[in-house]
């Protein structure tokens, strides 16, 4: 099972569409996902229709548990009403684990340890985060083989993507390895000034680790936010569709040839 993180610290980047967007494409190649919410405000889980307020149980009592079994996460996991998608929803009390249980020892690592009880049940598992670096943030990125950081192209965003190249700096000093990651330039126009300036700005900073190419500006993201519905399965036709499938693409092109150097 591959894990991938959408994290950026800044909201509003297109964190949740992009975990929508290659969700639905994944799963309509027959993949099998989870889509794993870890933001208390639920915005994941809304979209695929779910009110966290309603639900018996969410990824907060996994992280209540003494240990993250199998059937403690299958038992919180709802299928949503798209064939192969599945989902760990968030909820409100998310937001109370960094007060009462931020210095429990190993509490970094409780998404990674149950995501490796399950790991033969789906082919990907992506994990869309919420713009603040918390316990929630640090168990995601210690769970994921890669990070994809979204990043709005204009200049405000520019000051997330800081913050959060920070953060990796921080977080690798506890591990051997460096994080995979991939920005990800997101809601992109080509008529405005500012859009290719911030685009041209993040290229020049941070090299080969932004992706080639963008995502743009595509109205039946929101469309299809509002009925509920990932984008490539309401629109396959669009140029935001399009744009993930191009995504998708070089991310499995990009992990082939890391397996290759990994080789012996």
């Amino acid at each position: 099972m591959r894990v991938w993180t959408v994290a950026n610290q800044k909201g509003g980047v297109g964190k949740t569409t992009t975990v929508v967007s290659l969700a639905g494409i994944l799963a309509q190649r027959g993949k099998r996902v989870l889509l794993i919410d870890t933001d208390p405000h639920a915005s994941l889980t809304a979209y695929l229709d779910y009110d966290s307020d309603g639900l018996d149980a969410t990824l907060y009592e996994l992280f209540q548990a003494p240990r993250p079994s199998a059937e403690l996460v299958k038992e919180i996991t709802l299928k949503t009403k798209f064939e192969n998608i599945h989902l760990l929803p968030a909820s409100i009390t998310l937001a109370t684990l960094d007060r009462i249980m931020g210095n429990r020892e190993g509490m970094g690592l409780v998404l990674k340890r149950a995501l490796l009880q399950i790991q033969d049940h789906y082919d990907y598992a992506i994990i869309d985060c919420p713009p603040v670096l918390g316990v929630m943030m640090v168990n995601a990125v210690a769970a994921s083989d890669r990070i994809l950081v979204p990043v709005q192209t204009e200049f405000l965003a520019l000051k997330g993507l800081e913050r959060m190249m920070k953060t990796f700096e921080i977080m690798q000093r506890s591990k051997k390895e460096g994080f995979k990651y991939t920005i990800v330039p997101t809601m992109f126009d080509k008529r405005t000034r500012a859009s290719l300036m911030t685009l041209k700005s993040v290229k020049e900073q941070y090299g080969e680790a932004v992706w080639p190419s963008v995502i743009p500006i595509d109205t039946k993201f929101r469309d299809a936010s509002l009925l509920h519905v990932p984008p490539s399965i309401y629109a396959p036709g669009s140029r935001g569709t399009y744009a993930y499938q191009t995504l998708l693409q070089f991310l499995d092109a990009l992990e082939k040839k890391e397996q290759l150097e990994r080789a012996p």
